[in-house]
């Protein structure tokens, strides 16, 4: 299949790039360098695994969840569809869309509410737990948002994170969807397959036909 576009929904990883308060942020560690006479380029990073566009694995708010390594790749890959709700204040209700109109496995949630990446914003909006219930009773197996974290700022219950550990979930955090019209496309948001991890960053990207 021919793909007429290719959206990337994955922000610029670099230092600058604001990461959750107390979280380690990303940096760059030149060990060779081209530039500098060496026969070639050779670095390494130092970051949270909840950088940017990334996945959470049950493991982050499931003592005995699974880690990303063990997570089915069929949650990230796949039919999907885009949903404007940037008409939403602190969590996203079922009054904020038509639930209705949501006809696949893979939701993608429009807040417009987190938009300069290089500041951390505690006010962002994130989901009710009554709407991922209501999502999950659908069918729908992924959610994402472009905020950090499906829970509000404040929240130490994690009760959105706790609905998609009930119903076996997967969600994608930190996405780019400020140029993205709704619609449906085709999500490709691959984890990294690390043992242990609670999270992954991952290039998020959708297809259209």
């Amino acid at each position: 299949m021919n793909y007429d576009k290719i959206i990337d929904i994955s922000p610029l990883i670099n230092s600058q790039l604001a990461v959750w308060p107390g979280d380690i942020g990303f940096s760059q560690n030149i060990q060779m360098n081209i530039q500098e006479g060496s026969h070639l380029h050779l670095s390494s990073i130092e970051t949270t695994l909840h950088l940017g566009a990334h996945a959470d694995s049950p493991l982050h708010y499931n003592p005995q969840g699974e880690d990303v390594s063990q997570r089915s790749l069929n949650y990230y890959i796949g039919p999907c569809q885009v949903i404007d709700v940037s008409g939403a204040k602190r969590e996203i209700q079922l009054s904020d869309f038509k639930l209705e109109e949501v006809h696949v496995e893979r939701v993608l949630f429009k807040t417009l509410s987190y938009k300069d990446l290089k500041v951390f914003k505690e006010d962002f909006v994130a989901f009710s737990p009554k709407t991922l219930e209501a999502l999950a009773e659908k069918g729908v197996k992924l959610v994402g948002i472009d905020t950090p974290s499906v829970d509000v700022f404040d929240s130490k219950s994690l009760p959105s994170h706790q609905v998609l550990n009930k119903n076996n979930m997967a969600n994608l955090e930190g996405l780019v969807l400020d140029h993205v019209p709704e619609g449906k496309y085709t999500l490709v948001a691959l984890p990294l397959k690390i043992q242990g991890a609670d999270a992954s960053p991952v290039r998020a990207v959708l297809l259209s036909v």
